[in-house]
């Protein structure tokens, strides 16, 4: 699995790159560092255990790779290497992970630019030294929720889920446009409280959020009105 990990976006429907490529700086820089760093906040939090898609970055200066504590998806590519994650191996990741980790995971091709990669690792050594603060984190607290959020009861009928929440309203929802996930996390759902999260350009998307797997054939009940 990816240390630090860069995605493609969707902007109304259409694919579209994100670009790393910027002018080279003489001195790195930790505040324009700052603002790379949240390119990584799609699939990373600087949280220390809130693992997202990869590893949670925090801490990240000085530890082995393939070793945070509570990730288990890492490569076996990553876990083999051996490598201590300093200023001259994450400069040769974030250039071009499969270059120096052959077989592993990330989905990221590289930074090029020796100034962009300069000014993220000296904000990720800052923040993992504690001399910066570390971004607000990508995901919502999904504890504090409204109640128009707040699943009460989800009933299946056809070939549509119906969602009743806590505000005493309820929306149909085609059963390939609904997904059921979990979330363990502290910031996840609380015990018996699952969350709709909406996605989607046009709304037509959502996600329920359950604390455990066991939850969601609870939740659910075969009714028709």
């Amino acid at each position: 699995m990816a240390l630090v990990s860069f995605v493609r976006i969707a902007l109304l429907g259409i694919a579209g790159g994100v670009s790393f490529v910027a002018p080279s700086y003489g001195a790195e820089d930790v505040e324009r560092g700052a603002q790379v760093s949240r390119s990584c906040m799609a699939c990373h939090s600087f949280s220390p255990g809130r693992h997202m898609t990869g590893p949670s970055l925090a801490g990240v200066w000085g530890r082995r790779a393939g070793t945070a504590a509570g990730f288990s998806r890492y490569s076996d590519a990553l876990k083999r290497s051996e490598i201590v994650w300093t200023e001259k191996s994450l400069d040769a990741w974030l250039r071009k992970p499969a270059a120096l980790i052959p077989g592993n995971t990330m989905l990221f091709d590289g930074i090029p630019d020796p100034g962009t990669r300069a000014d993220l690792l000296a904000y990720l050594q800052a923040v993992s030294e504690g001399r910066a603060s570390a971004p607000e984190r990508g995901l919502p607290n999904l504890k504090r929720v409204d109640a128009s959020s707040q699943v009460t009861a989800i009933r299946y009928c056809g070939d549509a889920y119906r969602v009743l929440t806590g505000d005493g309203k309820s929306r149909t929802w085609w059963e390939f446009n609904l997904r059921f996930k979990t979330d363990g996390s502290p910031d996840g759902p609380s015990t018996g409280k699952p969350v709709i999260v909406g996605s989607g350009m046009q709304g037509d998307r959502a996600a329920v959020v359950f604390s455990r797997p066991e939850e969601i054939s609870m939740f659910i009940r075969r009714e028709c009105p």
